[in-house]
């Protein structure tokens, strides 16, 4: 018995060694591909990045040149074009405000079909989630009907309102607060406090994360928005970034290399935003992922 002990241990032995082996094997095929497909996705914004360096030699030749000449002109005669600073602040104050209007009707929203018990809340959240399966360009021709019978063509609020609601938000929203152990609203109850009072004190502290996703969520569409805004207004004085790329185009005879340097120039704040709360997104994703009845 003593003697076939070891044969039997030696036999084993090399399967757990195999099996990590294979493990590390799949981590680093994982880890080539992720990469693989990132550099995909980064390619077009770097080519973007080189040209906008580039002298005018080096835009069209074959292979394309990978390397930036380091020529800052294109981004100088870009911020000293008129009404730049114009357009970029317009951006700032249609991103903010659509933002600050959007998190404050997902949060109510979110809350009443989470908390808040009423006739047929189950299935107006479900008519909520079918607004997503509508395709934008849908919606472009009502809402266009809608702002002009406001008189609001032509405005801020034009470009604003739209954003002012976010599905994916009530939706993140409420599986998060679905999460909250209702211990805690017992015990704000038996304090006195009201659904506004616990929503304020307890809820929002506690969504923050989720909040930061929603909110990069909802400044990633309004930052970007480009065909809305060039549908809605035709004044320089109230259109945003995005729209002032694009009459950059028709008034300088596609200058590619100016034009890719407003693009990194409008694309720039996105990137240090998202990296700045990379941690609170993955959080609150996180957080929100699944499905609670």
């Amino acid at each position: 018995m003593s003697a076939e002990t070891p044969a039997v241990g030696t036999g084993a032995a090399p399967r757990p060694r195999r099996r990590r082996t294979a493990r590390r094997l799949a981590g680093w095929v994982r880890a080539l591909v992720g990469l693989v497909i990132a550099l995909m996705f980064l390619l077009p914004l770097y080519i973007a990045f080189v040209t906008s360096f580039d002298t005018k030699a080096h835009v069209f030749v074959f292979p394309p040149h990978l390397v930036p000449d380091w020529d800052w002109h294109p981004y100088v005669r870009v911020w000293q074009m008129a009404r730049w600073g114009m357009y970029f602040m317009n951006s700032v104050f249609i991103t903010a405000t659509s933002i600050a209007i959007a998190l404050t009707t997902s949060v109510l929203a979110a809350y009443a079909f989470a908390f808040i018990r009423f006739r047929g809340r189950e299935k107006l959240f479900i008519a909520v989630l079918v607004v997503l399966m509508i395709p934008a360009e849908a919606l472009l021709i009502p809402n266009y009907i809608i702002l002009h019978m406001m008189n609001l063509i032509n405005t801020y609020w034009a470009q604003i309102l739209p954003y002012g609601a976010s599905v994916f938000g009530i939706f993140l929203l409420r599986q998060f607060f679905l999460s909250l152990p209702s211990s805690y609203w017992d015990a704000a109850c038996m304090d006195g406090a009201g659904h506004l009072r616990f929503l304020w004190s307890v809820a929002l502290p506690l969504c923050k994360p989720t909040l930061l996703t929603i909110g990069l969520y909802i400044f990633i569409g309004a930052w970007n928005s480009f065909q809305w805004p060039l549908i809605v207004t035709t004044s320089h004085h109230v259109q945003p970034i995005e729209v002032a790329i694009q009459r950059l185009a028709q008034q300088h005879s596609v200058d590619w290399r100016r034009i890719s340097a407003a693009g990194i120039a409008a694309t720039m704040p996105l990137v240090i935003i998202f990296f700045l709360i990379q941690k609170h997104i993955i959080r609150g994703i996180s957080r929100g992922e699944g499905i609670q009845g």
